[in-house]
């Protein structure tokens, strides 16, 4: 198997996560890095990597198959396109942009340059979100007739130099968190007909803290909430999907159905390796079978199965459409 040249850009709590991950995949190095001059050849030297003062010179000197981008929000654009141009496939952290002209432009370098654009929405490499894939798709408990989805977190004052609730740099709430969900449910339903949301904070705060979505499909709706509450709140997430013949609850219980007339189901979604993240996440296997995934797409030549073109650009032209709104 020929191994896979990666650079990585950014040398925060993310780029650390996928270094990490990487080393639990064969036929893969990360052989440089790229990063603020502060920090970069401190960690490039704990990595035991080569350090870059640019995108085009690491591309340039390492030949990279891969330049994974982990790096904040309005830094995507910029970094995605300068290694794309130098010849790079590229996967670039959540989410791709905050405007839907900035996702559109990027995939069509990429299309230009003849390589693979990936957005790292790691939920869809989830047991429990395949479970709910796999449940939809062949109507084993009929039909969906509602939905809901939650992600709700004590406000994240952990964030470093504070560009997180700067709504020009990170989309906020909706950019930050809700597009979690939204992902999952454009994966599973597509576009809504239409959508509605509201939302709220304290007075004097920059940002919204809370928001309650709905979304309108034919036969269905799905409704979701998002939270950055001023409190000292658990990170909660979890979903419920009522099917004609059942209930599907995802919470801290497990993927539990509740089917008409008989006993709950309990889906195994136990991960066959838990790799420690080195942030606030508990060890995970999401990430490497992400990351497993996008490799195996370079190899292809071809684009992800997972998370396509249309559903990151669907998911993004939503969430920039509620960002516009007066409530923001």
């Amino acid at each position: 198997m020929e191994t896979l040249k990666i650079g990585i850009v950014g040398t925060g709590g993310m780029a650390s996560v996928h270094f990490n991950n990487y080393q639990h995949i064969e036929g893969c190095q990360v052989v440089g890095l790229v990063g603020l001059p502060e920090n970069s050849q401190l960690r490039a030297a704990e990595w035991g990597l080569n350090n870059y003062a640019s995108i085009p010179e690491m591309v340039e000197a390492e030949k990279l198959d891969l330049v994974d981008v982990c790096t904040p929000t309005y830094l995507h654009k910029t970094q995605c396109i300068q290694a794309l141009r130098a010849g790079a496939n590229v996967l670039t952290e959540k989410p791709i942009a905050l405007h839907l002209s900035d996702a559109e432009e990027m995939y069509a370098v990429a299309e230009s340059q003849g390589k693979q654009l990936f957005v790292g929405q790691v939920l869809q490499f989830t047991k429990e979100v395949e479970i709910l894939h796999k449940l939809v798709e062949s109507q084993k408990f009929g039909k969906v007739l509602d939905a809901l989805f939650e992600r709700l977190s004590a406000c994240p004052t952990w964030i470093k130099n504070g560009w997180l609730f700067d709504r020009e740099k990170s989309g906020l709430l909706p950019f930050d968190l809700h597009i979690h969900d939204l992902d999952i449910i454009v994966s599973l339903f597509g576009a809504p007909q239409n959508f509605s949301y509201t939302c709220n904070g304290n007075v004097g705060k920059s940002y919204k803290e809370h928001c309650r979505f709905l979304y309108h499909y034919p036969n269905h709706t799905v409704a979701a909430e998002a939270a950055w509450f001023n409190a000292n709140f658990p990170f909660t997430a979890r979903w419920r999907v009522y099917f004609e013949r059942a209930v599907v609850v995802n919470d801290e219980k497990g993927l539990i159905a509740y089917p008409e007339g008989d006993k709950p189901i309990v889906f195994d979604t136990e991960e066959d390796e838990k790799i420690p993240t080195g942030i606030n996440l508990p060890p995970t296997g999401m990430f490497k079978t992400e990351l497993t995934h996008f490799l195996e797409c370079v190899r292809r030549g071809e684009p992800s199965s997972k998370v396509g073109k249309d559903q990151v650009l669907t998911v993004v032209g939503l969430l920039e459409n509620i960002l516009k709104s007066s409530e923001f």
